[in-house]
């Protein structure tokens, strides 16, 4: 089958010789136009890449007819180049202007060799034709990647071979190029393809994209001089090349790359419809799109600010119940660490909008309403984001992303899920339990997150000024086995105030209130009951006026170690192993019993773990957290 595709390829490039080269050129601009309609996909690409580059530069209209010329440029320059391999050279450059010949002669009289920055812009096989017209004497190679077919490939070397181009095999390393440098030779290097995980990460029109390093790595081995060089369609069978002088020199090797980036920039500004748009340059990482674990990482070039970057946009589409988002916020702060342009739109039930506003690594937030579908959603996301993380392991939340057509989709298989999430997490090995925060920061790790050692610890938050402030949260949305006696909580605060004064604040939702107003009236006038009276953001408000929480196993207890609140928790029927409050100045009061942990909603026995907490210990634990 290679080989019949070859006789093919030979037989409709034979074709198409035959034709004088402005037939050829037009035929294949022809064909071109007709594909931007017919190649849906590689449209897709296109548009995709254009947006990239020219984003607020350029209307949807511009980059569609941006598009359509690039399909039939690449059409015609394709058609050229079948009949430009069968004509004399001096029949070549009587259609090719070359400009500033004169550099690339002065660049070899250092007798070091020159490195040329080579790129697929317009009709690229005519860089091959800058043989003839080179420095005399000069040998001139070139450093290509074998094609998979063996047929194709041969016929390209002989063809190459023929010009006097001097071909290297990048499988075969690089220490022949290097040589052929120091003996004074010019050897040409494309710099703007994909490099795949070895490559380096630094802006092209701003936006990161894995580059190869070689050419200057090249250079600075050798000491050679870098030359870009650029071809341009100007015409019916009319073409531009244009050299440029050398470029700076510049010695860290990462910064060397970074600045070719922009040289190639800059070439292709010129005439955007001549690059080759359908190569996946901004090609998505799976599963490490987060970078930090890259070897060559990222790098910016000088005087380039960080906030220039273009945003890489991920979704988190978060958890719905607050004591699961408060636990996913230390995967939140990584992803936001792993790459410094990535930009975080949160995906959230309107009812917790107000927790991720408070958390300044969130950039975004789209609230989903109670009456609001899985379509609406959908379309209220669709073709704005490059990944998505799925923290719910329910099958909405992944088809919400699907739907989206969001490239890549990260979550953990479960079932139903497997067509909607395409970069699966592994669930962990059998072992000993783990805190269900790192069920979220697993997922970022498997897209590529540092999650450094304190990752669990929450932002350190100082002791607010003014008179002493005291939290309780008696109610637990769960049930009432996760609640501890209110009596007992009512007989913990008043010793406290007895003790220090301090004024208790008693938080929860409506449905805590009966419980909250009976802790009041035993208090007796030393608190401020406002369970079923708070917003979210007035919750977080009042939170963070206090020295101390003691709660149930509720979603207010997570947020108030969250917000850097030392938290005095009680456990009963759930396990602190998995879902305690994090933080080193969090306590959790628990007695194991022979049933616990149940994880049951109510308690078909006598309460016994709550019961067997008292109220003395409580105490103690409260007077050492406020000293």
């Amino acid at each position: 089958m290679s080989y019949l595709a070859y006789l093919l390829f030979r037989l409709f490039s034979g074709l198409i010789a035959l034709l004088p080269l402005p037939v050829s050129f037009l035929c294949g601009r022809a064909l071109g136009w007709f594909a931007y309609y017919l190649e849906i996909p590689y449209r897709r690409l296109v548009l995709r890449n254009l947006r990239i580059a020219f984003e607020g530069e350029k209307s949807p209209r511009q980059l569609r007819r941006l598009a359509r010329e690039h399909f039939a440029n690449l059409g015609a320059n394709l058609f050229s180049s079948f009949k430009l391999a069968t004509m004399r050279p001096a029949d070549i450059t009587a259609r090719v202007n070359i400009e500033n010949m004169q550099a690339l002669h002065k660049a070899a009289e250092r007798d070091k060799g020159v490195v040329l920055i080579l790129s697929h812009l317009g009709n690229w096989e005519l860089l091959a034709q800058l043989v003839p017209h080179g420095p005399p004497g000069t040998r001139v190679g070139t450093i290509y990647q074998p094609l998979g077919n063996h047929y194709f490939d041969q016929h390209v070397k002989a063809t190459r071979a023929r010009l006097g181009l001097v071909p290297f095999d990048r499988r075969r390393g690089f220490a022949e190029p290097i040589t052929f440098l120091r003996e004074g030779g010019i050897v040409g290097v494309l710099v703007d393809q994909h490099a795949g995980d070895g490559g380096m990460w630094t802006p092209l029109f701003g936006r990161l994209a894995s580059t190869s390093p070689l050419a200057g790595t090249m250079a600075l081995r050798t000491e050679s001089p870098l030359v870009a060089v650029a071809v341009y369609t100007t015409g019916i069978a009319r073409w531009r090349l244009v050299i440029s002088d050398p470029l700076p020199e510049i010695t860290d090797p990462d910064l060397l790359t970074a600045e070719i980036n922009l040289t190639l920039e800059r070439e292709i500004s010129v005439s955007p419809a001549d690059w080759f748009w359908m190569h996946d340059r901004w090609k998505i990482p799976n599963p490490d799109f987060l970078l930090s674990h890259y070897k060559r990482g990222v790098t910016l070039p000088t005087a380039f600010p960080p906030s220039s970057l273009k945003p890489f946009r991920i979704l988190i589409r978060s958890a719905n119940w607050l004591g699961d988002a408060v636990m996913s916020a230390p995967a939140v702060r990584a992803i936001k660490a792993g790459r410094p342009d990535a930009h975080i739109t949160i995906l959230t039930k309107a009812k917790l909008a107000d927790f991720w506003k408070s958390m300044p690594e969130v950039d975004e937030i789209i609230s989903i309403s109670p009456r609001q579908g899985l379509l609406s959603v959908a379309r209220a996301i669709r073709h704005q984001f490059e990944a998505a993380f799925v923290f719910p392991n329910s099958v909405r939340a992944a088809l919400e992303v699907r739907l989206a057509a969001i490239p890549r989709r990260i979550g953990y298989r479960r079932p139903w899920r497997g067509s909607s999430i395409n970069a699966i997490v592994p669930d962990p090995p059998p072992g000993p339990m783990v805190h269900e925060a790192w069920h979220y920061l697993e997922m970022a790790r498997y897209a590529g997150a540092r999650i450094p050692p304190d990752a669990l610890e929450p932002p350190a938050c100082p002791p607010p000024p003014g008179p002493l402030k005291l939290g309780m949260v008696p109610g637990a949305e769960y049930g009432p086995a996760k609640r501890w006696m209110p009596e007992s909580f009512a007989e913990v605060a008043r010793a406290v105030h007895r003790e220090t004064g301090a004024e208790w604040q008693i938080f929860g939702v409506q449905a805590d209130r009966p419980a909250a107003v009976a802790i009041a009236e035993l208090i007796d006038g030393h608190c401020e009951n406002l369970a079923g009276r708070t917003s979210l953001a007035e919750l977080i408000e009042r939170m963070r006026q206090c020295r101390l929480v003691l709660a149930n196993d509720t979603g207010a207890m997570h947020l108030a170690a969250h917000l850097g609140v030392p938290v005095i928790a009680i456990f009963g029927s759930t396990e602190q192993r998995l879902t305690g409050p994090l933080g080193r100045s969090s306590r959790v009061i628990r007695h194991h019993v022979s049933c616990s942990p149940c994880f049951l909603r109510q308690c078909p026995l006598d309460f016994r773990c709550m019961k067997s907490v008292s109220v003395e210990e409580v105490l103690e634990a409260i007077r050492e957290a406020l000293q």
